[in-house]
């Protein structure tokens, strides 16, 4: 499923993440940028090491940031490390709001013009999926509506169908067609 805002796509896809060429995949990263399980850790796993050595060197980064690193044996070019809120630590809205709109903000600022993000906090970090898509699609509407940038296409990333049903739902009606 995709719509267009401004003559850019939000795109839905169902799959796994780390297959996609892209100039950027978004990890779902912790703010010790250390790569662990789900999401960061099939980017260990399929990037090698040379990404957790680029994390070491940045050191980490606060809720609701992201950064950029190198994307090893990845397809895409670079990982964009966000950190979004672990549900129930307060103003996890606004955090996911700022880790999504930050991803957008560094892809920009490296003149990508693709990006892939998975559903940020909803693994391990137990956000709500119905609110993640929300805030997500949301945010990645404003950007395009708003801001000036580079990107041409915004991929959401979703690992299961039950996932991407949700997300399809949310986006139908943020942008019906």
């Amino acid at each position: 499923m995709e719509r267009t805002v401004k003559g850019r796509v939000i795109r839905l896809v169902q799959g796994d993440l780390t297959e996609l060429a892209v100039d950027a995949i978004v990890n779902a990263a912790n703010v010790h940028l250390v790569l662990g399980g789900g999401v960061a850790g099939a980017i260990r796993s399929k990037g090698g090491p040379s990404i957790q050595e680029e994390c070491n060197r940045v050191g980490g980064t606060t809720v609701g940031q992201a950064v950029v690193t190198g994307a090893g044996n990845l397809k895409a070019r670079y990982v964009i490390h966000a950190v979004g809120p672990s549900y129930g630590e307060g103003n996890e809205d606004e955090k996911l709001r700022g880790a999504t709109l930050n991803s957008l903000k560094r892809a920009t600022e490296k003149g990508m013009g693709s990006i892939a993000l998975p559903a940020i906090s909803t693994g391990i970090f137990g956000f709500p999926k119905d609110r993640c898509a929300d805030i997500m699609l949301n945010a990645i509407r404003a950007y395009f509506e708003n801001e000036t940038t580079s990107l041409k296409e915004v991929i959401l990333c979703l690992w299961s169908k039950e996932d991407y049903d949700l997300f399809s739902l949310t986006l139908g009606t943020l942008l019906p067609q």
